[in-house]
């Protein structure tokens, strides 16, 4: 079964502030490619350009042409999953239920409704279960 990829694993795969990150991240979307055992939600591809490109004290992980181009290189060699009003709807209740922040229910709306078991992300509590969808932190215990 292929598990969803929140944006931090793409923006850590790119930078390198984070060695121990940036490892795992890396393996986690080359096993994801081999293997077709991750998606992609176009969410995280946005978000992920945005994250590399903006300048965080003075230090940008990735120039804008060089984050495109990875941004299509994620589009050609990953499934991308792309929303529908069914899973926006289900983010509205993802808000309420689980009292996420909307980019979050988002993404939890995602994994729902393609039946994806789990979502990597430190972004959410570990090991917790929003629905069906188990929580995974694939960076827990690096700092």
């Amino acid at each position: 079964m292929a598990a969803l990829v929140d944006t931090n694993v793409p923006v850590y795969r790119f930078d390198h502030r984070f060695p121990g990150k940036q490892r795992i991240a890396t393996e986690i979307l080359r096993r994801g490619i081999l293997d077709d055992s991750v998606r992609v939600p176009h969410q995280a591809i946005v978000e992920s350009v945005a994250a590399v490109t903006r300048p965080i004290r003075g230090h940008v992980i990735l120039r804008q042409a060089d984050a495109l181009r990875e941004a299509e290189e994620f589009l050609k060699q990953l499934t991308v999953l792309y929303p529908n009003e069914a899973m926006l709807r289900d983010a509205v209740r993802g808000c309420a239920a689980y009292q996420l922040n909307w980019f979050d229910a988002h993404l939890w709306s995602y994994a729902e409704h393609y039946g994806l078991p789990e979502i990597l992300s430190e972004d959410l509590q570990h090991d917790r279960y929003y629905g069906s969808v188990r929580v995974v932190n694939p960076f827990r215990g690096l700092f």
